[in-house]
């Protein structure tokens, strides 16, 4: 059965991006250092790879997309290349309305002015029966914690510290993480994380 996923790297302190962000870091001061494990030894981890673009659809914060901020100028493609990894339809949570940006391999960017339940509802219908994955950053990866709309959390621990930056479960309560698996290698420890869905009132 399809269900709402998120990969994301963090610092053993529990930071997904540092300080300082800007088009020369977009992941801020050390945050690119996270992310050894996918570039250096990459048999190691080849199958937690695979699975970050193994989804139906994607869903990410306008500023894991963009360094712009306020009115977008019309002209970023993203920070991937003509060709972007996902080979997917991708729904991009903004406050500015935009035409979908088609790229090649697949990659449609869309953007979402309503809000995570409307781009999880539209991500649903693009994914084909397959998982929906909350991209990033941390802001959007939290919203959809706090939600209660997040059913697997696969974290990818590097064994460094950023101290300070865009930390992972801000503001986020009342979730029971059940542990389903983990293992580590040189750059890396990976844990996969069922949610237990929310109780309603």
């Amino acid at each position: 059965m399809a269900r709402v996923t998120c990969d994301v790297t963090i610092s053993l302190d529990g930071f997904v991006a540092g300080t300082g962000q800007s088009l020369e870091q977009p992941l801020g001061r050390g945050g690119e250092e996270l992310h050894r494990w996918q570039f250096e030894a990459r048999d190691d981890d080849a199958t937690e790879r695979a699975g970050i673009l193994e989804a139906g659809a994607y869903i990410m914060g306008r500023n894991m997309f963009s360094p712009e901020r306020g009115e977008p100028s019309g002209s970023w493609r993203g920070w991937w290349g003509e060709d972007p990894p996902y080979h997917a339809p991708v729904f991009v949570l903004t406050h500015h309305e935009g035409e979908p940006l088609v790229m090649e391999g697949g990659t449609v960017f869309n953007f979402v002015t309503g809000g995570i339940h409307q781009a999880l509802e539209l991500a649903r219908e693009a994914a084909g029966g397959k998982n929906v994955a909350i991209a990033g950053g941390a802001s959007t990866i939290n919203q959809f914690l706090d939600a209660g709309l997040l059913q697997e959390l696969r974290l990818h621990i590097s064994p460094k510290l950023l101290g300070s930056g865009e930390r992972l479960f801000e503001g986020v309560t009342g979730q029971d993480f059940i542990a389903r698996s983990s293992r580590s290698t040189g750059l890396v420890t990976h844990v996969v994380y069922d949610i237990a869905a929310q109780e309603t009132a």
